[in-house]
């Protein structure tokens, strides 16, 4: 196949795409350039189908640090697991191409995203998802695209498409959206407390320039696109099914009703059991033969609790556990759990139940961040953490899954934009969402905690953020003829048979984060509008019953948490404060029971401790060592030194001036040691700083002139330090 080259004018950014001379040997590949920005997309698919009940999809986002001209960190200097942001931004990509294969389509698909150069203004990440879909569309894999994804921002109330760093820094909202020429897939927003008709003017914003996206697409796989491989599609057996449902659907429906999510599991179970082992224990001439009966016994019984679901749902709007379509389930909020952390809270929602924590750390404490973006630290993190006794199984533990990293930056993304500034709050905070129990919407659960566990830390957040998970459950294609219904509060059951997972986080102004996931190709402005106001109601009921744990902020902070004090000194003074190797920074730490000590370019000095009085005491250390003497100021010091000529006198840290004996007293005197002693408080005045920083004091201006009297019989009557 010879090298061709596409080129596509966006949005003031060239769209440049190669086909042809490299990676020729995937089912699909392409070689894009978004100005700057250069990402080679590869897709390969198995010749078999898997066994199994899923599409075994991949989407590998891989970032090499040679794309910014960087060498990875760590002992091997070479690129690693992906990162967080990697993570997120694979799960991004994937979340928009699965619900575009066909259903009972199970050969193994892999994509892969080489991140080879970075424009930080021309997004890497949509250039990823552009290409993952293009090297589908190209290839012979069955893939019903094109779709394409955009970021969308808005700076003074104007959106914009693929907001630059610059732009982004300005804007209130960062807004991801994918989708189709024909409908939206994929939303995923962080925004400043925006309405919910500004977040959906920004969503059918951002499909307008999709749409054109796809088109190019299409033009691209009109020269050179493969003609699509016939593959085999995964059915049911007929006979198998009817025969399960003539025995046990009356049962199952019965069983579906039941309210409790475990004893409906229960029950569940106990039906397909039933079924499993009738067909496990039949004799049959092939192993094969065997194994994929039980796999389609399986789906027969999947498909049979989900079809009830729906059916109970869209035609006699009844929920598995007896809730109206819009009720959320039992609420409960409390605060001051665990005794020692800095803040804790839990949030329950029916069987869905979440403890938070919060810690409050220094600036070492901030996040390094070894990724393609703009951002070299993070001072607010959200941690998101599912055990398997959360659903009362036995599972894998250890380090986080993409799923776990997911809703964590979820609930980072909701509360950020109510985290105050470092200025205000100069603390690295983190936040810990424990998911001890799960019946569906722990992520939002977790924000709610995470919230009110914020408060109870004593972190001065602008506003209370709650969440709600919106489902949506279809009888057909989205044409205006088959009825759809909007569910609040989705628990497991209709989380895993409905067709969307639609969040929706904010506080009473307005909302700070979205996720969509859908299963079905696409919805409409009409289901994001009817979702996002019913959403609206959800929230305000859920701030309610937070309030009643915790109305506002707490004032004081934990007695176990860092206090902060905060002193400006000048960029010149910076050295004085560290010393030679550190030496003076270290006293100070010493001095003052292991304050921490945070200093940045500018000369803002932050000063931590749990004990206010060390914070004190290093605060006024530092405020003597950076201190300036000028003249006609007055101190109140401490003589340290006489001599014959004069003496010593110490102002504040290290700072010394000599007063003359001329200058002492308005009479003359023949000695200083007949006038003051060491340790002798000694109000003075500064008359000089020299070139090399030598100060001269005055103490005449604080002394009465006494005539007709001698000087040392005055200072003997005055002082009573000699006997006559």
């Amino acid at each position: 196949m010879m090298k061709k080259t596409f080129e596509l004018e966006f949005y003031g950014k060239k769209l440049v795409v190669e086909t042809g001379e490299i990676a020729k040997q995937a089912d699909g590949a392409v070689f894009t350039r978004f100005n700057d920005t250069v990402v080679l997309s590869t897709a390969c698919c198995s010749d078999e189908p898997k066994e199994g009940d899923f599409f075994p999809l991949t989407v590998n986002y891989d970032e090499k640090q040679y794309a910014m001209g960087r060498i990875p960190g760590g002992f091997l200097r070479r690129e690693g697991r992906p990162g967080e942001h990697a993570t997120l931004t694979a799960r991004l990509i994937d979340r928009p191409i699965r619900p575009m294969f066909s259903e009972g389509f199970r050969n193994e698909v892999q994509i892969i995203n080489t991140v080879m150069s970075v424009d930080l203004d021309a997004s890497p990440e949509m250039t990823a998802m552009f290409g993952s879909s293009l090297a589908l569309c190209i290839s012979d894999i069955p893939f019903d695209g094109p779709i394409a994804g955009v970021y969308v921002g808005r700076v003074n109330g104007k959106l914009i498409i693929n907001p630059t760093v610059e732009e982004k820094e300005k804007s209130d909202l960062n807004l991801a959206i994918a989708g189709t020429s024909e409908a939206i897939n994929m939303v995923e927003a962080g925004a400043s407390e925006l309405s919910e008709d500004e977040m959906l003017d920004a969503i059918m914003f951002g499909h307008e320039a999709i749409k054109k996206l796809c088109e190019f697409e299409k033009e691209i796989v009109k020269e050179v696109g493969k003609p699509k491989r016939e593959v085999k599609l995964y059915e049911v057996d007929e006979n198998i099914k009817n025969d399960i449902y003539s025995r046990i659907y009356d049962r199952m429906v019965k069983a579906i009703s039941i309210f409790d999510k475990l004893e409906r599991a229960s029950a569940i179970d106990a039906l397909k059991k039933e079924i499993i082992d009738d067909y496990d224990n039949r004799e049959y001439k092939k192993e094969n033969e065997h194994k994929m009966t039980m796999l389609m016994v399986n789906d027969v019984l999947e498909s049979m609790v989900a079809n009830e679901v729906r059916r109970l749902i869209t035609e006699e709007k009844v929920r598995p556990d007896g809730r109206k379509i819009d009720e959320i389930r039992p609420l409960d909020a409390q605060v001051d759990l665990l005794p020692r952390v800095h803040g804790s809270a839990m949030f329950t929602r029916g069987q869905t139940q979440v403890i938070s924590t919060v810690t409050l750390g220094t600036k070492n404490d901030e996040q390094i961040l070894e990724n393609l973006t703009s951002e070299d630290n993070k001072r607010f993190m959200h941690h998101y953490n599912f055990p398997p006794f959360a659903v009362g199984e036995i599972g894998r533990t250890g380090t986080p899954g993409r799923r776990e990293i997911g809703h964590g930056a979820l609930g980072e993304r909701a509360l950020s934009y109510v985290i105050p500034s470092e200025d205000v709050f100069p603390y690295t905070i983190r936040c810990v969402s424990e998911v001890v129990e799960s019946n569906g919407s722990s992520s939002q659960a977790s924000i709610c905690a995470s919230c009110m566990a914020l408060m109870a830390a004593g972190v001065p957040i602008k506003d209370m953020v709650s969440g709600i998970a919106m489902g949506l459950i279809t009888s057909g294609p989205l044409d205006g003829n088959h009825p759809y219904t909007i569910l609040t509060d989705i628990q497991g059951l209709e989380d895993h048979f409905g067709d969307m997972d639609f969040k929706v986080a904010g506080t009473k102004n307005g909302i700070t984060a979205l996720q969509m996931d859908i299963k079905i190709k696409g919805v409409t402005r009409e289901i994001l509008h009817d979702a996002l106001y019913q959403a609206n109601k959800a929230r305000a009921q859920i701030r309610e019953v937070m309030s009643k744990a915790i109305s506002e902020p707490r004032k004081e902070l934990s007695k176990y948490a860092p206090k902060f004090d905060i002193l400006y000194i000048d960029k010149d003074k910076i050295k004085d404060v560290i010393g030679s190797g550190g030496k003076t920074i270290n006293d100070i730490i010493e001095k003052c029971d292991g304050v921490k000590i945070d200093i940045d370019d500018e000369g803002k000095v932050t000063l931590y401790h749990t004990d206010i009085d060390a914070i004190k005491k290093a605060h006024r250390i530092i405020e003597n060592l950076t201190r300036e003497v000028n003249v006609g100021e007055v101190y109140e010091g401490v003589v340290t030194r006489v001599e014959d000529y004069g003496c010593f006198v110490s102002l504040f840290g290290d700072k010394e001036g000599l007063c003359h004996v001329s200058r002492m007293a308005h009479e003359r005197i023949d000695s200083a040691k007949n006038y003051v002693r060491v340790g002798e408080k000694f109000k003075v005045k500064v008359i000089d700083v020299d070139n090399h920083g030598k100060i001269s004091l005055s103490h005449k201006e604080f002394c009465e002139p006494r005539d007709g009297e001698s000087q040392n019989t005055t200072f003997k009557k005055k002082k009573g330090f000699f006997k006559k």
